[in-house]
């Protein structure tokens, strides 16, 4: 696969910042696969507002693997107080499939698009979805971070995230592993104890 063009990530730096402040100049750290192969990514699904969990129910019933990472909130309303259950990446749903077969998804309502450049579905860094679904199923507690490609980069050696790298910040007294999807330029803090991490190689 021909390498990102700064044109391509200037143009979807500029379509994401409509939600968020982003990192505009940074470049995606990690090498895209090529996705024309008949292997299976880990491919993101933009859908429609808070249709997240609409399109990985979708998924489900048509036998195609994703991932939809989510986290418990507590909303306050003008006559009670709620916890819910809310998407980890509003807005993008992670599906484990053949690009090729990508049509399948496509044709679901609630899905707007697969992220891709110059034309072609970027593939997502396997090791860090999979430690993340493992860490969710296994009770870890992880929450929305402000995307993060700075600090000290760290590497998982126990636990249910175990192989997976990322940024070491401190909030408070505690230390929070950040994950960074840099192809959706999202990260994600997940709460872990010194035990746990090492400085990666």
């Amino acid at each position: 696969m021909p390498p990102v063009s700064e044109g391509a990530k200037l143009r979807w730096a500029a379509f994401m910042s409509v939600r968020e402040p982003i990192l505009v100049s940074s470049p995606l750290a990690l090498p895209l696969p090529d996705v024309r192969s008949s292997h299976p990514y880990w491919l993101a699904a933009y859908t429609r507002a808070r249709h997240e969990k609409s399109v990985a129910r979708q998924l489900d019933e048509r036998n195609i693997e994703c991932f939809l990472p989510l986290y418990r909130s507590w909303r306050q309303w003008a006559d009670r107080r709620k916890q819910v259950e809310l998407a980890l990446f509003p807005s993008y749903v992670f599906i484990h499939i053949d690009p090729r077969e990508r049509l399948r998804v496509l044709q679901l309502p609630g899905v707007v698009r697969l992220v891709s450049f110059n034309g072609t579905p970027a593939a997502l860094p396997e090791r860090e979805i999979e430690g993340l679904r493992n860490g969710l199923e296994k009770g870890v507690y992880a929450q929305p971070h402000p995307y993060l490609r700075t600090g000290s980069r760290v590497s998982v050696v126990r636990g249910p995230l175990s192989g997976a790298s990322g940024i070491l910040v401190r909030k408070k007294d505690k230390l929070r592993f950040v994950i960074s999807i840099d192809v959706l330029m999202r990260s994600v803090a997940v709460e872990l104890n010194t035990d746990d991490i090492a400085a990666a190689a």
